[in-house]
Order: structure tokens, then sequence, then C-alpha cells
């Protein structure tokens, strides 16, 4: 009795396979296959997990102050210091990224203090990897800026305050 003749090893073209790799990061797939006469070759990743939400517990209550009064000076000094987002705020279109510069090295497009045109572009919001400009509905100074750069941002949610 003679044994049978032992297959050949299988042969991996490891050029192939890293260009399937690389095709996976460019197009954000995560999972390609190819066939050939004889050979079928599947690479696969895990999807990156989701983040599960952050909750934040709630802010503790400061100690009751001696007096009314100067609890009155304490609540008019953080009101001054901190701009409330008004109503005519200049809000989000889209959900996306808030980008206040057109990149990182460039200054801001319109920083608090600046004068601005009706149509002058005050941020971007990239969504999608298209960078859409938030323009200035009309002149004024921008008194606020509400987002930081590089903040993800939700429909309809205040931007900018031009007054």
């Amino acid at each position: 009795m003679t044994d049978p003749k032992p297959a050949d090893p299988m042969q991996i073209d490891v050029d192939l396979v890293r260009q399937l790799a690389e095709l996976l990061d460019t197009t954000q797939l995560t999972e390609i296959e190819v066939e050939d006469k004889d050979r079928k070759i599947r690479v696969a990743r895990k999807a990156a997990p989701v983040a599960a939400p952050v909750q934040y517990a709630p802010a503790p209550q400061p100690a009751p102050l001696a007096s009314p009064a100067a609890g009155a000076a304490i609540v008019a000094e953080v009101g001054a210091s901190t701009p409330a987002p008004t109503a005519d705020a200049v809000r989000s279109p889209m959900v996306g990224t808030a980008y206040l510069s057109p990149n990182p090295e460039a200054k801001a497009f319109a920083p608090v203090g600046a004068r601005v045109a009706a149509g002058d572009t005050l941020l971007i919001v990239e969504a999608m990897k298209v960078m859409n400009p938030i323009v200035a509905p009309t002149a004024g100074t921008v008194t606020a800026i509400l987002v930081e750069n590089g903040q993800p941002v939700e429909f309809d949610q205040p931007l900018v305050v031009v007054e």
C-alpha cells in the first residue's frame, strides 16, 4: 500500500493580502473576498466598537451663602462672563463636526469680536467628508462662539451669536 501524495502547501500571495487590507482601510469596509481559478481569499476585520454615550453625574450643589446680597453679586459675575445662547444664534443646519478655521494652522474664520458682513463664513461643519460653510445671516459683530473647534454638533444646535 502506498501513501497518498501529500497535498502541496497553500501558497499565500502576501502582497495581495496586503493590498486587500489597505483597500479595507481606504474604503472603511469590514470584509472583502476575492476569488480566481484555484483560490479564494477573504480579508476581514472587526468593526470598531461603538462608544456608549457618556453620562455625567449632576454637579454638586454649592453650600448656601451667608447673605442674599453676596449671592446676587456672585450670580451677576457668573452671568456676565458666560454668554447665554440666544434665540438669534446661528444654528447648525446638519449633524457633523464644527471647525472654526479652514485648517489647523489657519486663523479662525470669525473670532469673538470680529465684524462680519452678511454671507461671511463663520465656521464650517463637516458632514460625510463634505465641508459646509456656515455663513452670517446678517452683518454684525460675533459676540459668542458656542462650540469648540472639532466639536461634534447636532442639527439646530446654536453655533455662533452675531449681533
